[in-house]
């Protein structure tokens, strides 16, 4: 008895079990995506919301601040995804979208407590 029975291929073809080298090269990722580059691009961008949220004196200022330093953020986190930091683009992203989030609720509330549209 052979090893090699005709129309049966040696050695488990399903790739369990390999025989040899892959028959295409493996793609490995240059920068991978990690837990601290997200945090440190999600702290980074905290910081900014932060910093502009602080230069508005009412909710009006302090929502246009939020909207346009999170357009900066948006802008700078396409660049890390695209040419850098993929992780920390995706941080930066994630917390940019809180940041609008809390910006609009401050702004309904005002809103709805006042009755007169705060934003202009």
């Amino acid at each position: 008895m052979t090893d090699h029975q005709p129309g049966r291929v040696p050695y488990a073809a399903s790739g369990l079990f390999p025989a040899g080298p892959p028959r295409r090269p493996t793609w490995r990722e240059p920068h991978p995506v990690t837990g601290a580059a997200v945090a440190s691009g999600g702290a980074l961008a905290a910081a900014w919301l932060v910093l502009f949220g602080l230069l508005g004196h009412d909710v009006a200022s302090y929502a246009w601040w939020t909207a346009i330093a999170g357009v900066l953020a948006w802008l700078a986190a396409f660049a890390l995804v695209r040419y850098g930091d993929r992780g920390a683009g995706t941080g930066v992203a994630i917390v940019t979208a809180g940041g609008w989030s809390i910006a609009f609720a401050v702004v309904v509330v005002r809103w709805a407590v006042s009755a007169d549209w705060p934003m202009w």
